[in-house]
């Protein structure tokens, strides 16, 4: 039997039993679907992680007390301003280094109050990392220097403390010390699940006092070019280690933090592919239940071809390509409906989705790959069957 006449045949075959062809196929649809939803969901939690750790700043390297590492419990800081004076002459040029030291703590204005990350810095934040300004300045060297009591404040809140007045110049209070507020920074949004507009900027000496600490939480360095990064980090970490001989230091650059998310939301994306497989897995042996139900049906059909000289292998195409061209189907509308429902969640909830080429050929091969996996058996029988005994059926 040629191929394109097997073809016809099995359209045939499927058009006489429409509705039993579609329930056939529905598991297949929801299944190649729930593949190419939740693939584009994980590849768009990927891109928007990336998106954001990039956002930072460029060349960046995170340089920390203890092991940067998955489970391993948080060091207690022990680098203050002299060991920033340090990193400084290793890096030759102040402007490329900031420090942070941070506390949640509830801001006030008059009546209004807003809990926020309080985070003590130097003037070298804008350079090091990416933050614009909305209004105002921000902090200078004398501040740091002076320790003088000013504040810039994250676009969250100064729209919760001061609504649609104009912050800057205004007062507010900080664990009960009264700073004077002198810029607002620009909406950024969401940056790793934290809110970077619910921050509040001050000296780093202003905070040593209102905290009563002398520490720095981690420095941040802008490397001169991405070549160097690791070369600055061995020497920075080199250089703290001597100064603190029983501490251990990590640095840690953005194409390391990238490559470690990068690795989980991979592993998240094929976890959740796996499972909308489970739904494929279930349509095919719909499909397999289906094409046994067939076989059982078209007995005398089969004798009767096998009679005028349709051999065994022919019968056996015949309803494998019926299968496959059922679960082929399937895939194409499973496809259709998955890419459809990705734009769905992309544009009506914060759950970023990125539909790729490559997630569309996996579900149509792999719902493709059913229908030959799960056609085989009903073929093999359909073949073996006794023409003669075949065409005694009733």
């Amino acid at each position: 039997m040629r191929i394109a006449e097997a073809w016809r045949v099995a359209l045939d075959a499927l058009s006489a039993n429409r509705l039993r062809s579609m329930l056939t196929m529905l598991g297949v649809v929801i299944g190649v679907a729930a593949v190419v939803v939740l693939v584009a969901i994980g590849t768009g939690a990927k891109r928007e992680v990336e998106q954001q750790v990039e956002g930072l700043g460029s060349n960046l390297l995170i340089v920390v007390p203890g092991r940067i590492d998955f489970g391993a419990a948080p060091a207690v800081s022990r680098l203050s301003l002299a060991d920033v004076e340090a990193v400084n002459r290793v890096v030759g040029d102040p402007q490329r280094v900031a420090v942070t030291v941070t506390s949640g703590e509830t801001v006030r204005a008059g009546t209004r109050s807003a809990f926020t990350t309080v985070q003590g810095v130097l003037e070298t934040t804008p350079q090091v990392f990416v933050r614009e300004l909305d209004r105002g300045a921000y902090l200078t060297g004398s501040d740091v220097d002076t320790s003088r009591r000013v504040a810039v404040l994250g676009a969250t809140v100064a729209t919760a403390l001061f609504g649609d007045r104009e912050p800057v110049g205004q007062q507010v209070a900080i664990a009960g010390v009264r700073f004077r507020v002198v810029g607002v920074f620009a909406p950024l949004g969401q940056s790793l699940g934290v809110d970077r507009d619910a921050e509040v900027h001050i000296p780093v000496t202003a905070a040593h006092r209102l905290y009563g600490t002398q520490r720095i939480d981690g420095i941040a360095v802008k490397a001169p070019d991405r070549e160097k990064i690791s070369e600055l980090g061995d020497r920075i970490v080199a250089e703290l280690s001597r100064r603190h001989p029983d501490t251990e230091f990590s640095a840690v650059t953005q194409e390391q933090i990238l490559g470690v998310l990068g690795d989980i939301l991979g592993v998240l994306t094929g976890v959740l592919a796996a499972i909308a497989g489970i739904s494929l897995l279930v349509g095919g042996v719909g499909v397999s239940n289906i094409m046994l139900v067939s076989v059982r049906e078209r007995t005398r059909e089969i004798g009767l071809r096998k009679a005028v000289g349709a051999r065994p292998r022919d019968i056996g195409i015949q309803f494998l390509l019926e299968a496959v061209l059922l679960t082929a189907l399937g895939g194409v509308l499973g496809m259709a409906l998955g890419v459809g429902a990705a734009l769905l969640v992309s544009a009506l909830s914060p759950v970023p989705a990125a539909v790729t080429w490559w997630s569309l050929a996996l579900a149509f091969g792999v719902s493709a790959a059913v229908g030959i996996v799960f056609g085989v058996v009903p073929a093999q029988r359909a073949g073996r069957l006794d023409p003669v005994i075949a065409l005694r059926a009733e």
